[in-house]
């Protein structure tokens, strides 16, 4: 594993928790008892904390990635399946993320919920405890609204009050809808300068 420290912040990992020799690390991340983190994982503290609990399985090639406006928190005993992705949310106890699903920032997955192989559930929105996000769907609102991803309309009609863009970058859309690439990739820029600072802090 490599550890890096980023932004006077440097990973805390139990020394019960296994992490696979290719797995990075970096900034404010708490890795609890038993947990084991798999090759290729990437795991980046950008501003807000990252705490994962107790004997949870993150599999290979997994990305979990805080914000300056989203922590992440990962309870107790969850899977997070391979190639998966965690954006500044919340997944409470217990709960099963399979392959390829994607949990965007300000959302939250409740105790013992699934979300099934490519489940998405967008930015700000909830999913009850024990909910069930089925194969490919899209989960989207509070609480969540479980449409299949043929529905882009229906998704949209519930999204575009959740405002990706101010939500994620702190930019409003252009009148016509669309997005300022030029200003949200210099905002980006800006915020990923910090790791020109970073040092390794462990490399097993």
């Amino acid at each position: 594993m490599t550890l890096f420290a980023s932004g006077g912040s440097e990973p805390r990992v139990d020394p019960s928790a296994v992490v696979a020799p290719t797995a990075v690390v970096c900034g404010d991340v708490t890795v609890g008892p038993d947990t084991q983190v798999g090759f290729g994982a990437v795991i980046v503290a950008e501003g807000s904390p990252i705490v994962i609990g107790r004997q949870c399985i993150v599999r290979d090639n997994v990305v979990i990635r805080s914000t300056g406006r989203h922590v992440v928190h990962v309870g107790d005993h969850v899977l997070v399946g391979p190639r998966s992705v965690l954006f500044g949310c919340r997944v409470e106890d217990e709960a099963f993320l399979a392959t390829g699903a994607t949990v965007f920032h300000g959302a939250v997955v409740g105790a013992r919920a699934e979300i099934r192989i490519n489940g998405v559930l967008h930015l700000r929105s909830v999913l009850p405890a024990g909910a069930t996000v089925p194969i490919g769907w899209v989960a989207v609102g509070d609480p969540a609204r479980l449409l299949s991803p043929d529905k882009h309309e229906e998704i949209w009609a519930i999204q575009k009050d959740l405002d990706f863009p101010g939500t994620v970058y702190g930019i409003e859309r252009e009148s016509d809808g669309s997005i300022d690439m030029k200003e949200v990739t210099r905002r980006l820029a800006q915020s990923h300068r910090v790791h020109a600072f970073d040092r390794v802090v462990t490399e097993e």
